[in-house]
């Protein structure tokens, strides 16, 4: 067996190792959790309701225990790493509320009695990404588990350990252990055997455009349901009637949050090109303010990028030559740092405009008036989120209605909510997490005649 090496993003130092799970072993726990369904089930609302909050209040006990796994693992600020705990607990509460709110309808018919349910779906596979291990983690778990499935959870391979404790948590809070299993290991070996395993009946994904569609692909030879979030190039709009200091002072917050590794960073900001120098002169000192350093440090802003690997594909991004505006700092020596850059000049379809950098890169142009807002802002494949920034509140609504994205907010920079939905329109995903929309996407509906 193989083991996966975890290494300190903040350090360069290796934090220890798993076992990466077989296909084998993958198989076993698709095994349990099917046998663990029909009990898991069959467990009365209010009970699981119960269960789910002991979970909650598990995760809450554990709060800063985990925030200092994050730290570690993942690289994370102390404040984000807490925020993300905390995110993990709050979804976990909010559908706790659920198995008591599973209502089907009674739906008028000659003959009889129509009524409908919603039924588990079964086995639920969770894919979860390196960028926010928990949260993500908990916005498929929780909505899953509420309603009746059993869970099979594959972290991603950098950031396995708080996954894993998570699912200590649920076992110690009462959830039975077959329940919610965690397998670490590749994609290519445990993600992908949730995609061919035919006990497995939905999966929930998230990352890359290019691995969401092999998935989606996998999973129609056995129309099989998947939810998908794949990523984003979130415009920021700023038009010149808004408030600009306030723009400018927040736009970093925007796109060099997690470093950067953030599928809703709005990684291109479009400002109106009458107060396009103004801003640019606002933004610089917000910029060079960003604090990057040591993640344990309450005043740090930024950490480190996720691995040395990464931090090569961010760079190759910002090639010797690239017309950098400015560049904020990051430490010298170990880790894998790299610092907050605002690129300027550049032209509409370079790649750094086009692609999804998933770092602490960000490209500022200039545009005319409300249609070349929208028309840049909708450019590309991806539409997961954005800002925009004006105090006319009809031009908020027209805009908000014209850019093609899921998640959309007018003077903030906020994207997830968990009583919101959450998702992407064109192929940033399939689908929506969070809210009253995600039960829906773990249950079907059953409907049944009883004649008179």
């Amino acid at each position: 067996m193989t083991a996966l090496e975890l290494i300190n993003p903040a350090t360069g130092e290796r934090v220890g190792e798993v076992e990466a799970a077989s296909v084998e072993l993958v198989d076993a726990a698709i095994a349990r959790a099917s046998a663990a369904l029909p009990a898991w089930r069959a467990v009365s609302p209010a009970d699981r309701s119960r269960l789910l909050r002991r979970f909650a209040d598990a995760v809450d006990g554990a709060r800063e225990e985990l925030a200092l796994l994050e730290v570690r693992n993942s690289g994370h600020t102390i404040g984000n790493a807490r925020w993300e705990a905390g995110n993990v607990r709050d979804v976990l509460h909010y559908y706790a509320a659920a198995p008591e709110r599973l209502f089907g309808r009674q739906i008028p018919v000659p003959g009889g009695l129509n009524v409908t349910f919603q039924e588990p779906l079964g086995v639920v596979g969770v894919i979860v990404p390196w960028n926010v291990p928990m949260p993500v983690a908990a916005w498929g778990v929780a909505p899953a588990l509420a309603a009746g499935n059993t869970v099979v959870l594959k972290p991603a391979e950098l950031t396995p350990l708080t996954a894993l404790r998570l699912a200590e948590l649920a076992r110690e809070a009462g959830i039975p252990e077959d329940v919610l299993q965690v397998v670490p290991g590749r994609g290519d070996v445990a993600g992908w055997r949730f995609v061919t395993h035919p006990d497995v009946r939905k999966v929930v994904f998230t990352g890359s455009p290019a691995i969401g569609r092999k998935i989606m692909a996998g999973c129609a030879e056995q129309v099989k349901r998947v939810t998908l979030e794949l990523g984003g190039k979130s415009a920021n709009v700023v038009f010149a009637d808004a408030d600009i200091e306030q723009a400018a002072a927040t736009a970093p917050y925007g796109v060099f949050d997690n470093a950067g590794q953030d599928c809703c960073a709005r990684s291109r900001i479009l400002v109106q090109e009458n107060v396009f120098d103004r801003f640019m002169e606002l933004l610089e000192p917000a910029v060079r303010g960003v604090v990057v350093g040591d993640p344990l440090d309450e005043k740090t802003e930024m950490g480190p990028l996720i691995s040395a690997a990464h931090r090569e594909r961010v760079a190759s991004y910002v090639p010797d030559g690239a017309p950098v505006a400015f560049r904020g700092s990051a430490p010298d020596g170990p880790g894998f740092w790299f610092p907050p850059t605002v690129l300027s000049p550049v032209a509409p379809t370079d790649r750094v405009v086009v692609e999804e950098v998933f770092g602490p890169v960000v490209v500022v142009l200039p545009f005319r008036d409300e249609e070349d807002a929208v028309r840049l802002a909708n450019a590309g494949d991806l539409g997961l989120s954005g800002s925009i920034w004006t105090r006319d509140v009809g031009r908020a609504l027209r805009v908000s209605r014209a850019v093609e994205a899921g998640n959309l907010s007018v003077n903030s920079h906020s994207s997830v909510r968990y009583w919101t939905p959450f998702g992407g329109f064109k192929q940033s995903g399939l689908g929506r997490e969070l809210g009253p929309d995600a039960l829906d996407a773990f249950t079907e509906v059953k409907n049944v005649f009883i004649a008179h």
